[in-house]
């Protein structure tokens, strides 16, 4: 019974931090993701796709490497900030391009490299984790 109890309690805490990361994520860009996806903004979509595919890679790891939930929230919000921090990063690297003005105009090349940094990031920064 107590296998069973801990299944179900890690399931409702990854779902919450699953919801966490992507609410964080939605409250640091300044316009509003869910009315960019109602009007078919592809390159937010992207975006908001790589952002929860990252935080769910990193989840799955900081669970599959750590007995106790505690452990795996910790690893989460370490693997996390350095999800925040890449895209931040980018953002200084690239002078001339507003990530969030361009993923706001639609420009679908910004949401597919957003894409492609936030997994790319998560599948690195899972390797660290332990």
């Amino acid at each position: 019974m107590t296998v069973v109890v801990n299944i179900i309690v890690s399931v409702i805490i990854i779902i919450l931090l699953q919801l966490l990361g992507m609410a964080i994520f939605m409250w640091m860009t300044p316009f509003n993701d869910l009315e960019e996806l109602k009007r078919g903004n592809v390159a937010v979509g992207l975006a908001m796709g790589g952002k929860f595919l990252a935080t769910a890679i990193i989840l799955a790891v900081s669970a599959y490497t750590n007995t106790s939930i505690w452990f795996m929230m910790l690893w989460f919000a370490v693997g996390y900030v350095c999800l925040m921090i890449a895209y931040w990063v980018f953002e200084l690297v690239t002078p001339g391009l507003t990530l969030s003005k361009e993923l706001k105009k639609g420009n679908v090349a910004v949401g597919a490299l957003l894409f492609a940094i936030f997994v790319g990031t998560a599948i690195s920064v899972s390797s660290l984790i332990v």
